[in-house]
């Protein structure tokens, strides 16, 4: 469990950077983002399983295109909001993924949980609405979107749960990253040639992205998503001081309060799941 935990700090702190990253290249289009974002890591993973003979087409072959399919359309809708409104009040919304993926891994996946994870679960619900009330940058268009990018959120991480073992980690983040780069050439029309120190900054989306992608796969391969779901929301611990030390965002008391309640309510669901195991 434990190795687990660790590898979902740390793919949360590579996606924090990522998104930063995201928010910092609004000059261009949302879709154009997500193909740098794609094609960054895809050229290094790529490579790499044709050299160590990873299989590219998989056994799942039908979840693995569900999993690339609704990622990419979930990284699109944030990409897309996060150049409308701050990066922490995105993240906080977006990443009611988790609570999401406990009600799927529930009804889909046949795992368990405790009333007492399901009122932490709604303490983090209460969290998102009173965030949105609290930050007016949040538009009523953005938040929906928020909202629909974590509801697909849930069902990648179901499905990477539902996956297991039964393909390789990098074998999931390549359909994914192929159906990102596909998926992104649709809005060609509406992009632009990087110039200068761009050139750095799309270089080191795809570089985060890939970090991040290989650690939440293997943190999801190796623990339930009961467990290992709610510590997403580290980024947004991430997020709001890299937007406050860089972005120069700044959230008013209630919003904080939002934010707080979120991490309270995925750390308490946390909490009783591990007293779960233990009487068990």
């Amino acid at each position: 469990m434990l190795r687990g935990i660790i590898y979902i700090l740390i793919s949360t702190f590579a996606f924090a950077w990522m998104n930063l990253l995201a928010r910092y290249l609004d000059d261009f289009h949302p879709l154009q983002v997500v193909f740098f974002r794609a094609m960054g890591t895809f050229v290094f993973i790529f490579p790499y399983m044709l050299v160590k003979k990873i299989p590219i087409i998989g056994t799942e072959r039908k979840w693995l295109f569900v999993r690339g399919f609704i990622g990419f359309l979930s990284l699109a809708l944030f990409f897309f909001v996060i150049q409308r409104i701050p990066l922490g009040s995105a993240i906080s919304i977006r990443y009611l993924g988790p609570a999401f993926a406990v009600v799927l891994a529930v009804i889909f996946l046949h795992e368990k949980v405790k009333k007492l994870q399901w009122v932490s679960l709604a303490i983090a619900i209460s969290g998102v609405f009173l965030l949105k009330g609290a930050d007016l940058r949040i538009d009523q268009f953005s938040f929906l979107l928020t909202l629909l990018s974590a509801v697909l959120l849930g069902v990648v991480f179901t499905v990477i749960r539902f996956l297991g073992n039964k393909e390789h980690a990098l074998t999931i983040i390549n359909y994914f990253m192929v159906a990102s780069i596909i998926g992104s050439l649709f809005f060609i029309q509406h992009w632009r040639m990087p110039e200068n120190d761009e050139w750095l900054w799309v270089i080191l989306i795809g570089i985060f992205g890939l970090v991040g992608q290989v650690f939440m796969t293997k943190a999801f391969q190796l623990n339930e998503t009961n467990t290992i779901a709610p510590f997403k929301y580290m980024e947004l611990v991430y997020a709001l001081l890299l937007g406050l030390l860089l972005l120069d965002e700044t959230h008013n008391e209630i919003a904080l309060i939002g934010m707080g309640l979120i991490i309270i309510g995925m750390v308490g669901n946390v909490v009783f799941k591990k007293r779960k195991k233990t009487k068990s």
